[in-house]
């Protein structure tokens, strides 16, 4: 059975830094990795994938501020959330699928993805 487990989330003043963490089990020879999050009164958003391959996508409202990354012996897929502004505050999910990201430019949409974490809350305050 697969799991994901998210943690790390927490309070941050603006331009301050965060890490996700989300503990994946799974034992797929290739998957997409994913992080999307969910702003109140808005949808969810996807916004950063890493493939087995190594590949990245980001949203453009986090590239150059988050870095996805992934330690496949441990199995643990990691957020750098770095320079936050308060509109960064959101429940943030981690999120898998077997098989190679669908998207090579931009997150894989929510729909590729059956299995999803709990989610782990980000709050930045100005």
């Amino acid at each position: 059975q697969v799991r994901l487990v998210e943690s790390g989330g927490g309070s941050v003043q603006a331009g301050g830094s965060l890490r996700l963490s989300c503990a994946a089990s799974y034992s797929w020879p290739t998957y997409c990795l994913a992080w999307f999050r969910r702003a109140p009164d808005k949808e969810r958003e996807g916004i950063a994938t890493i493939d087995s391959d190594g590949l990245t996508t980001y949203a453009d409202s986090v590239k150059g501020r988050f870095t996805i990354s992934h330690d496949n012996a441990k199995g643990i897929v990691f957020l750098q959330m770095d320079s936050l502004k308060p509109d960064d505050t959101a429940t943030y999910y981690c999120a898998a699928e077997p098989g190679h990201c669908t998207e090579v430019d931009a997150p894989s949409p929510e729909g590729d993805f059956g299995y999803w974490g709990q989610g782990t809350q980000v709050t930045v305050s100005s």
